[in-house]
């Protein structure tokens, strides 16, 4: 929902919906991408680095998604 949600550009729900999911899974590789790149999109630069440090050391995909957004490009997804 909060991926729908937010591709719509409705922030303040996907928002959310992210934060319920990591309130069931607070380091869940996906939602703290997803959520940083929401960050990121409603100029909340430094809550975008706080998911990027989830991330940290996860040596996974996510990471490197969400750095590049931080960085200015543009995400996949």
């Amino acid at each position: 929902m909060g991926f729908t949600t937010r591709k719509l550009g409705d922030f303040e729900n996907g928002e959310k919906y992210y934060l319920q999911g990591l309130a069931i899974d607070p380091n869940h590789k996906g939602i703290n991408e997803y959520l940083g790149e929401l960050y990121v999109a409603t100029k909340r630069h430094n809550l975008a680095v706080e998911r990027l440090e989830v991330l940290k050391g996860c040596n996974c995909e996510e990471y490197e998604q969400l750095k590049a957004v931080i960085a200015g490009q543009p995400s996949k997804y």
